[in-house]
């Protein structure tokens, strides 16, 4: 979706589609799930931003996602814009809401 106007201050184009997501797992968006949260990006042919608190970061960047400081009970907005922006989000969705495949932490 190249050439969308970008939402205000944040990179993120007009034309993405986005969605809120609720971190459930017990230590938040720390290194093991942003790794993992990147890794699921870079399956797919989309650009992906991660909102928190007016804060957007790229979703293929492990340390802007560690700076968000998502802890249990934050919610993050995900954007997509591309080719495969809905497959995109809906295995980042996923993958939020399985708690990150993190059974026991």
């Amino acid at each position: 979706m190249s050439g969308a106007a970008p939402q205000a201050g944040t990179g993120v184009p007009a034309g993405a589609i986005s969605k809120d997501l609720l971190i459930i797992n017990k230590r938040g968006l720390h290194a093991r799930a942003s790794a993992k949260f990147v890794q699921a990006v870079e399956r797919f042919d989309a650009q992906v931003w991660v909102t928190r608190g007016g804060e957007t970061v790229g979703g293929t960047s492990i340390m802007g996602l560690m700076m968000l400081a998502a802890g249990p009970g934050t919610t993050i907005t995900v954007a997509a814009a591309g080719t495969d922006a809905e497959a995109a989000l809906a295995a980042i969705t996923e993958l939020v809401e399985s708690k990150f495949n993190e059974e026991g932490i």
